[in-house]
C-alpha cells in the first residue's frame, strides 16, 4: 500500500516557480515508480512528468519540457516537481501518482499508476 500526500501548491503569477513535494506514508515499501498529473477545470486529467524508481529515467508532456523538473528523494520517500516559468494555463489541481509495476517502464497513462493523492491547487495569475 502507497499512502501519498502532495504540497506546496498555492497562487502565483505568471512566470514565477513553484515546488511540488509528494510524501509517501511512512509505511510505503517496496520500489515505485511515480507521476505528476494535473486536471484543470472542466478538463480531463492529464501527464504531467514521471520519474523512475532509481531516477534514470524522466519523462514530460511536450508542454512542461524545459519548465518543469521531476526529481526524488528516496531516503526521504518524497518525490517533487518543480515547476518554473508558470503560465495561466498551468493552473490545475496536481496529482501525485506511484506505480508499483516498474519492469513496464515510465508511464504516461493515469490507468497504469494504482495509488493517487488528494492533489494540490496550482493557480496562476496573470
Amino acid at each position: 500500500q502507497v499512502q501519498l500526500v502532495e504540497s506546496g501548491g498555492g497562487l502565483v503569477q505568471a512566470g514565477g516557480s513553484l515546488r511540488l513535494s509528494c510524501a509517501a506514508s511512512e509505511r510505503t515499501s517496496g520500489i515505485y515508480n511515480s507521476g505528476w498529473f494535473r486536471q484543470a477545470p472542466g478538463k480531463e486529467r492529464e501527464f504531467v512528468a514521471a520519474i523512475a524508481w532509481n531516477s534514470e529515467n524522466t519523462h514530460y508532456a511536450d508542454s512542461v519540457k524545459g519548465r518543469f523538473t521531476i526529481s526524488r528523494d528516496n531516503a526521504k520517500n518524497t518525490i517533487y516537481l518543480q515547476l518554473n516559468n508558470l503560465k495561466s494555463e498551468d493552473t490545475a489541481l496536481y496529482y501525485c501518482a506511484a506505480d508499483r509495476e516498474v519492469w513496464n517502464g515510465l508511464s504516461y497513462r493515469a490507468n497504469d499508476y494504482e495509488y493517487w493523492g488528494q492533489g494540490t491547487h496550482v493557480t496562476v495569475s496573470t
